[in-house]
């Protein structure tokens, strides 16, 4: 008896073999912009690079990029599949290096950085669990803001950092999606922008100080993450900066879990900005490690309990 393999079968098949290694190749050459670039990133020749993007795509049977110009450009098809392949070759590096930690000996002391934004209450809950989970392991935590929440990792000097959103991570970093905090605009009940009626202008906010997180590292030099004003005071301490809002030195961005108590109070007032939806106001948080140094069975678990606790994380 003949068995015909149908054009649906056929395709079938050749997405079977699509491999990692092509989807890597994929997304460096989109990333870096060209074959050469990619090539470079990769430590490949350039034709090796080329030959591995022609065969995937004769694989999925869609053109991934254009090459009718001096660079080659995503596809609209291109574009779409980016997504799918960044998906895959994370979910794939995620596991490798989930293994690599649990085959690892459980660490003597883990070291975590935390970012200003995400509510240390809840850090303290899980802190709480894992003294009894592992109780002969010491347990460090830094609270850091910006780029500093991402240098101690770079030095080796962390092994995980729970990360607000930064416009690119460096090389080298694995990150995962963990939860998001809610954060508001906030100025004390006394000042000139409380009285506002409506919602204020970006013309009227950059008249008057605007109180903004800083950081000590160079990550973030040269960066600004939300600044309005052109009158700026600039605050390493999320402390210190409630303290100054309380006392009407300027206007800022707080999250809400740390400003609910004294907007419920009177103290301060959530200020509504113009184009600015106040439902969302959201940061996202990812915990971020080394991809070829993850995380031990300590540090894996308290990763893991602090994504099961995003419920009680104010979003």
């Amino acid at each position: 008896m003949m068995i015909t393999i149908g054009q649906t079968d056929r395709n079938l098949t050749m997405l079977d073999g699509v491999s990692l290694d092509q989807l890597r190749t994929f997304v460096a050459a989109a990333d870096e912009g060209s074959f050469s670039a990619a090539s470079r990133l990769l430590k490949r020749t350039q034709s090796a690079v080329s030959e591995t993007i022609a065969n995937l795509e004769s694989q999925l049977g869609v053109a991934l990029f254009d090459r009718s110009g001096k660079y080659p450009k995503l596809t609209s098809a291109g574009g779409v599949l980016l997504s799918d392949a960044r998906e895959i070759v994370n979910g794939a590096d995620c596991m490798k290096a989930h293994a690599k930690g649990m085959a690892g000996g459980l660490e003597a002391e883990l070291t975590a950085v935390i970012d200003v934004f995400f509510p240390i209450e809840v850090i303290a809950d899980v802190a709480e669990e894992f003294r009894v989970q592992f109780p002969a392991t010491r347990l460090r935590i830094y609270v850091e803001a910006l780029g500093s929440t991402i240098q101690p990792i770079l030095d080796g000097r962390a092994s995980f950092a729970l990360v607000g959103s930064l416009p690119t991570l460096p090389s080298g970093l694995m990150s995962e999606r963990m939860t998001t905090v809610s954060f508001v605009m906030v100025a004390s009940a006394n000042h000139p922008l409380a009285a506002h009626n409506g919602s204020i202008p970006r013309d009227v906010l950059s008249q008057h100080v605007q109180l903004v997180l800083t950081d000590r590292s160079e990550l973030t030099a040269g960066l600004n993450f939300g600044v309005v004003s052109r009158l700026t005071w600039r605050l390493a301490d999320l402390f210190a900066k409630h303290a100054f809002l309380i006392r009407g030195l300027g206007w800022g961005a707080m999250p809400l879990h740390a400003v609910a108590k004294d907007i419920e109070a009177g103290r301060l007032v959530q200020l509504k900005i113009d184009g600015v939806p106040t439902h969302e106001l959201k940061l996202p948080m990812s915990a971020v490690y080394r991809t070829a140094e993850p995380p031990g069975p300590a540090g894996r678990w308290m990763i893991d309990r602090l994504k099961g606790c995003s419920e009680d994380v104010p979003h």
